[in-house]
């Protein structure tokens, strides 16, 4: 009831009628997994500088179907970011800018509604460009993998520690972790944590 409430004061502020899609229900059983590397940890000031993006459909990663883009960034990367997504300036010179990755974005997801971890701090980094160019906030459902174990964990362990760091989760779900960390591999690892806890509880 609050998302539809929300959705429509949001959906009035579209500039533009050819997105108002993006309001529409989601009729097929199909997910998108994203995650993005950014600048630093604030979306006050930081930057996005890379969206990995995957469609999940009938409990599978479509493959076909995968968004990767590299965004050149307004900010400086930050030291601390760096040491975690080894991604460098000069990595980026020939990067996107961000007005025309965030449009492919938006096309891409379309009205599916949005799996991730730390999925709220994503939004809100996509959201950052999304409000000056279209006027609008992400208006998609969104699910929260940490959120989707802990209410699986608490169900066998009531009175247990439940770890929720990304490594644990995986760790417990026998999820093989894909090496390197970039966006996209984290989309599809934090795809197959959604998949085996969406077959382990019902996720409507």
């Amino acid at each position: 009831m609050f998302r539809s409430i929300k959705n429509y004061f949001n959906k009035k502020n579209l500039k533009d009628e050819k997105y108002s899609y993006l309001f529409e229900n989601s009729s097929n059983e199909e997910y998108v997994c994203f995650d993005c590397e950014t600048t630093g940890l604030n979306p006050k000031v930081d930057d996005i500088i890379s969206i990995g993006a995957v469609i999940i459909k009938n409990n599978t990663i479509v493959s076909s179907k995968k968004f990767i883009k590299f965004v050149k960034p307004k900010t400086k990367l930050q030291a601390e970011a760096i040491k975690i997504h080894h991604i460098r300036e000069c990595d980026l010179l020939h990067a996107e800018d961000i007005n025309d990755v965030i449009i492919e974005f938006i096309e891409f997801i379309g009205n599916r509604p949005l799996v991730g971890y730390f999925l709220e701090f994503d939004i809100s980094m996509i959201n950052k460009y999304l409000k000056p160019k279209l006027g609008i906030t992400l208006p998609n459902r969104a699910l929260e993998v940490s959120e989707i174990y802990h209410d699986y964990k608490i169900e066998i362990i009531p009175q247990g520690h439940i770890d929720l760091r990304f490594n644990s989760i995986m760790e417990e779900l026998e999820i093989p972790h894909l090496g390197k960390h970039d966006a996209y591999n984290d989309a599809i690892m934090t795809a197959m944590i959604f998949i085996k806890l969406k077959n382990l509880q019902k996720i409507k």
